[in-house]
């Protein structure tokens, strides 16, 4: 949610702020934003020229134990040591950490976002001579090189080189420092200079080693850090960008360090950015951005930085996947160059033609404000082991209640109670399903959250037991900026405990944010976030219920008045600054408000809670929306690449204001955008306030009747979403995920992203483009077959298919070889479908085989951690269906049955049978020949129990 209603409320206070928010139009103003260019730190590294690295690594240091090497680096400008640790990690992971090897005050180091400290595995040196050092990484041949001179790192499997850091020669480690006086500091640097190449001169005529040897005690910061030839460049200790200045009272610190790729052409993630899946090389313009900002209607197709961020990016080709995790919560810049960009796909035929040797090469660059180098080399080499090994460092995401997985229906912002019931009854009238309806900042009193407004919400739990009565819930906003106020209740709490973020001075730092001067609480404190978990019980937040749940937005944090609409990054976090932990803050708001809604319930009901800002970590505990975005087609495009992004990177449960939240869609751009949204894992309608009402029912009969067709849809689906979160949960592969995850050698799926899979077994191609007759969507494998879901015409794998498309048309196709359970009985709710029976669609692939699952809980408490859970494996083969249980000591019932089996490129049997504990049957079934489906009719058997179904 963006600024400009708070203008309105606010008008004569900031009418400076118009003009800086709105530039005269609904679209972002970069200018309020900036570029490299206008970041010192980030302008100062990107300077650096390649092939010219001061550092080398001094082998008489490296110290090796069975778990961990060290080795000290230094830069030979100015003599400064870096320490150098390596880990070789369990799961085929590589760790690399720098610090300063004597820094003058700690420099940080992120908290919260390992699951644990990763478990090691034994390193061992295989050689050793005065040019580098050999270790063993164990499986299949790996080993890491450390190059001395320069210093360079590479991992090798085999003949191959995986992956090379520095090498070219792109470490960057500005050293903590004492500040002195600009003009003293230039004129003692200018004659050190001249003194330090006399010396060098007479010194290498008298001995010529005496440029290797080192002078200097590593142990003495004093020595350490002696006059450099360097000159102080403007935003290296103070730095102003528009109105507001940055003090920098620790001065230069930021970090940098280059990858190289051998053999990659595509990388991804390292979300969130409003652009393609595949990464664009950035050599021509600014670098990828990593910092979260409350950016008002952002735009496409271009690096600047969201609402979120992500440092984890991935390569790929047809024979090997990897990941780099950079963890560092600082303003982060992400250059990427690549030897094969610009090059038409015939100038690359002609390279293969004519026997070019040239092999493709991906170069990344990473460059942080402050912190240390901490990365994470995730080796793979399958997509499937990358997930597994992101999973072991920062968890899976958090396994949802099932309700949430159906549609939510929210706006900016639903009135009042009546307000309220009308909508709910609207969708009773016009039979069409949903689970949350939503209330925006205007249900509070004045904006300050955890209260209700008196006058418009009087009776919130009369409200929410309507809806309860429903079997329906609400989902209210909770955002982290604090009405300063004497007579609210919570910032009088937060200050007198000292929880606010402090200002440069001391002081509490305070801001304009909705509700005019705002405190902002400091979730980095761990007592600080215990206390904001407790204002969530039943007790504390008053007129609540367990329907209720909550959504943090402005969690970036936004701050109205703040440089580039955020928080200053001299403010304090305790001894920290705020530059070292921006890109957290959002990722604690979050953790909080989870805990908060889980020890409400005594530890047994699992929280649902939508953020807006996020960071690596933050699939733990929720999901996310891609923010403000438009009412506009190439905005429904863009919501499929920025969430397969965000999945790749651990963060499943994502979506996008269907709709659009700024501008009114054209009505066939919201029936397209409901077809696209109910194939997208987190569901949710969302509006402005300023936007004409857009109620699923307000747009005639016709499409009134669309819209309800596709959430229907939405609901027959839900037993494989919940599968698919599951899955999720305990693997860490995405729900939605690119096509190349499933098929890694089939380069034609390499840069796909206007369709997606859900799962192995559902691919979907949305309609995104305007007035559109037809769409081509490339079903992969060659050998394989898709069976189109409302048809059942059956499509070979391996081709462009060209579909003709109507208003009523979603391409979505079953994978041959699946099988999907489905709910066809739609009721107003999921909770109201929990005892309904199934439908079991099975696809036959060409050897006529198939394999699905079916996993079904309580679907709301953690009582699955405890094995109250049934996970079913159906198979199909030898023309026999066959249920068995997938965890045999688990312990679950269910009144669920299944009431019919579909069987799509079936023959046609002379008799089905039916074999259950209880004895054998014979079953009816009808036969379509044109289309080779069977249906198996009433089986009626429980879906929990063991059974087989032949067909002779």
């Amino acid at each position: 949610m963006c600024c400009w209603f708070f203008l309105r409320r606010m008008g004569p206070v900031l009418l400076l702020w118009v003009a800086v928010c709105l530039s005269g139009s609904w679209a972002v103003d970069k200018g309020n934003f900036k570029t490299c260019d206008q970041s010192a730190f980030c302008k100062r590294q990107r300077a650096m020229k390649p092939g010219e690295s001061p550092y080398r690594a001094l082998l008489e240091t490296m110290e090796l134990t069975n778990t961990r090497l060290t080795l000290q680096l230094i830069n030979d400008n100015n003599k400064v040591r870096l320490l150098l640790e390596l880990y070789r990690l369990q799961g085929n992971i590589t760790r690399v950490k720098i610090n300063e090897l004597k820094p003058l005050k700690p420099r940080y180091e992120v908290p919260d976002v390992l699951i644990r400290e990763p478990p090691t595995e034994p390193l061992s040196l295989l050689s050793q001579d005065e040019n580098g050092v050999v270790l063993s990484l164990g499986a299949e041949s790996q080993r890491v090189i450390v190059s001395a001179r320069p210093f360079r790192l590479d991992i090798v499997e085999g003949r191959d080189v995986l992956m090379s850091l520095n090498s070219r020669g792109l470490l960057g480690f500005e050293h903590l420092r004492m500040r002195k006086d600009t003009f003293s500091y230039k004129v003692t640097s200018t004659v050190a200079s001249v003194w330090d190449n006399i010396k060098r001169v007479f010194s290498s005529q008298a001995d010529p080693e005496a440029e290797n040897k080192e002078g200097t005690d590593p142990a003495n910061p004093a020595e350490t850090a002696k006059e450099e030839e360097e000159k102080v460049e403007d935003g290296m200790w103070e730095e102003t960008f528009k109105t507001h200045t940055d003090s920098k009272p620790s001065g230069p610190s930021a970090v940098s360090l280059d990858f190289s790729l051998p053999g990659v052409e595509h990388v991804y993630g390292i979300p969130e950015h409003g652009d393609s899946l595949k990464l664009k090389t950035t050599d021509s313009g600014d670098p990828y951005r990593l910092y979260n900002l409350d950016v008002f209607q952002y735009e496409l197709y271009n690096p600047m930085a969201l609402y979120g961020s992500v440092p984890v990016m991935l390569s790929h080709n047809a024979r090997r996947t990897m990941g780099i995790f950079w963890l560092n919560a600082a303003e982060t810049w992400v250059d990427i160059s690549s030897n094969t960009a610009g090059k038409t796909v015939f100038g690359k035929m002609l390279d293969y033609v004519q026997g070019s040797s040239e092999t493709p090469q991906t170069d990344v660059r990473w460059i942080s404000e402050s912190g240390i180098i901490d990365v994470f080399l995730m080796l793979g080499p399958t997509p499937r082991d990358v997930f597994s090994q992101y999973a072991s460092l920062t968890g899976t995401q958090a396994f949802p209640p099932l309700a949430s997985l159906g549609y939510h229906q929210c706006r900016w912002n639903y009135n009042d109670q009546e307000d309220v019931r009308s909508v709910d009854a609207g969708f009773d009238e016009h039979d069409i399903p949903y689970d949350f309806i939503w209330l925006d900042i205007e249900h509070t009193d004045g904006k300050r959250y955890f209260t209700w407004d008196p006058h418009k919400f009087a009776s919130p739990k009369e409200m929410l037991q309507g809806l309860q009565d429903k079997k329906r819930k609400m989902v209210a906003i909770v955002d982290p900026h604090i009405k300063v106020d004497t007579n609210y209740k919570i910032h009088n709490e937060i200050r007198s405990r000292g929880f606010y973020v402090k200002n440069k001075d001391g002081g509490d730092y305070e801001g304009w944010c909705w509700p005019g001067s705002a405190g902002y609480p400091d979730f980095t404190r761990p007592d600080m976030r215990a206390w904001w978990a407790s204002q969530f019980a039943y007790d504390q937040y008053e007129g609540t219920m367990e329907n209720l749940y909550t959504w943090n937005d402005m969690n970036e944090p936004s701050v109205f008045n703040g440089p580039e609409v955020t928080m200053h990054k001299d403010a304090m976090h305790e001894s920290w600054e705020h530059r070292d932990v921006h890109n957290l803050y959002g990722l604690y708001v979050h953790r909080a408000t989870a805990e908060g809604l889980i020890e409400r319930s005594g530890g047994v009901e699992r929280p649902f809670v939508l953020t807006r800002a996020f960071f690596a970590g933050s699939q733990r505990y929720g999901a996310v929306w891609t923010g403000d975005n438009a009412a506009e087609w190439d905005h429904l495009k863009i919501s499929i690449p920025m969430c397969l992004s965000l999945g790749l990177v651990g963060i499943s449960f994502c979506g996008a204001d269907v709709g659009g939240f700024f501008k009114s869609p054209s009505t066939e751009l919201l029936v397209r955008w409901y077809q696209t949204g109910a194939y997208q894992p987190f569901f949710r309608a969302h509006a402005h306030l300023d936007t004409p009402r857009r109620e699923p029912w307000l747009f005639g009969p016709e499409n009134t009747a669309l819209i309800r067709e596709v959430i229907r849809q939405r609901y027959t689906f839900l037993p494989y979403w919940y599968q698919l979160f599951y899955l999720a949960y305990q693997t860490g592969e995405p729900v939605m995920r690119p096509l190349w995850v499933e098929y890694p050698q089939d380069p034609a799926t390499f840069a796909l992203d206007d369709e997606f899979l859900l799962g192995r077994d559902l691919l979907v191609h949305p309609v995104t483009e305007e007035g559109a007759r037809g769409v081509t969507a490339y079903l992969p494998g060659k050998h394989e077959v898709w069976f189109d879901i409302h048809t059942f015409q059956k499509h070979n794998g391996g081709q462009n298919l060209y579909i003709p498309v109507t208003m009523s048309s979603i391409p979505v196709f079953q994978r041959g070889g699946s099988i999907i359970p489905r709910k066809l009985r739609v009721r107003r709710s999921s909770t109201c479908m929990e005892h309904d029976p199934y439908t079991l669609y099975v696809a036959l692939d060409n050897r006529r085989t198939a394999e699905g699952e079916l996993y079904i809980d309580d679907g709301h408490t953690f009582n699955y951690e405890k094995k109250e859970l049934m996970h079913r494996k159906f198979s199909f083969a030898n023309g026999v269906l066959s249920s068995v249980d997938l965890e045999p000591n688990a312990q679950f019932t269910t009144k669920s049955w299944v009431e019919r089996i579909i069987i799509l490129g079936a023959s046609k049997p002379s008799m089905v049978t039916l074999k259950t504990a209880d004895g054998e049957n014979q079953l009816e079934f009808d036969f379509d020949a044109s289309m080779s489906v069977l249906t198996i009719r009433k089986p009626g058997m429980n879906a929990g129990a063991d059974w087989t179904v032949t067909l002779q």
